[in-house]
């Protein structure tokens, strides 16, 4: 019997520590889905140009990469606000989300409908967002658009 117990017991003590890690896994993938849900959400509102729900969302100290250059937070609102740049639709094909503490790290790969300075353009970016959990609320620190071709994936 003593045998049985020795030999059970390794199994055991990997059942209790697997079904302990449990809820932090569950608990990330809630995170994950919510970076998710929020950088679809900020699409919307980009698309819409409702700069209000996006001053919200921009971290005072964000920063936006784009082919034209590179700009804060205030800036990229005014370019929003004014249509210098529509988001007019970013069709989302691939999404990867990294935790890592406080920070989400999201990559999207989008094909972007856009209207620069009255001109409708599409183009195929990966769209690099990292985000800043500050209280109960997370906050976009990067949008960053690198060009690539149509066959880039995200691994």
């Amino acid at each position: 019997m003593k045998t049985l117990i020795t030999a059970i017991k390794p199994v055991l003590v990997g059942l209790f520590l697997i079904t302990m890690s449990m809820p932090s896994l569950a608990q990330h993938s809630e995170v994950e889905q919510e970076i998710r849900n929020l950088s679809k959400q900020k699409w919307q509102w980009m698309a819409d140009k409702n700069v209000d729900k996006l001053a919200t969302l921009f971290h005072d100290k964000s920063k936006f990469v784009h082919m034209s250059g590179t700009w804060n937070k205030d800036r990229e609102l005014e370019i929003i606000n004014s249509g210098s740049i529509w988001y007019k639709n970013a069709d989302v094909h691939e999404v990867a989300v990294e935790i890592v503490g406080n920070t989400a790290i999201l990559w999207n790969r989008i094909t972007l409908v856009a209207v620069v300075r009255g001109n409708e353009v599409s183009n195929e970016f990966t769209v690099t967002e990292v985000y800043k959990q500050e209280e109960n609320d997370w906050k976009l620190l990067d949008l960053t658009f690198s060009s690539v071709r149509d066959t880039h994936s995200i691994e």
